[in-house]
């Protein structure tokens, strides 16, 4: 299965961003209001510059407490972005997510960002490809 594929079966296709220089107790509202586990950090469409995860949140609650809600996003997000394609398998996103311990990724085409996808949405996608290989091969083996 491909990103593309995975992309299509998300319910909201809509990608969230939010301004490097907005308070992080903005984005916590955004991720809560939308239950969101993270969001793109962006200037302008289709451009990111960062992503901010609730890991990254609660770290910095545990580190300095509520005084941390005031500083600016970009000060927390993680600029080192690893990005897919569409044309990248979910094997392949799996594989990244795993090595690089984080549960989202931008999904890029030419030069521009199409899409987020989460480990979840991933899974979701394998699950669903395992059950219908499942459900062919009993079948093919019932002769139907």
């Amino acid at each position: 299965m491909l990103v593309k594929q995975i992309l299509k079966a998300k319910p909201i296709a809509e990608i969230l961003t939010i301004q490097p220089d907005a308070a992080l107790s903005e984005a916590v509202a955004l991720l809560c209001e939308k239950k969101i586990g993270a969001v793109v950090v962006a200037k302008e469409a289709g451009v990111p510059l960062g992503i901010l995860s609730e890991r990254d949140v609660v770290r910095e609650l545990g580190n300095r407490g509520a005084a941390c809600l005031t500083d600016l996003v970009q000060d927390y997000m993680t600029s080192n972005l690893t990005t897919c394609t569409e044309e990248d398998s979910a094997d392949r996103v799996l594989e990244l997510m795993t090595e690089g311990r984080f549960r989202h990724l931008p999904v890029m085409a030419d030069g521009k960002m199409v899409g987020l996808i989460s480990i979840g949405d991933v899974v979701k996608a394998r699950l669903s490809e395992l059950s219908m290989e499942k459900d062919a091969l009993q079948g093919m083996i019932m002769g139907h």
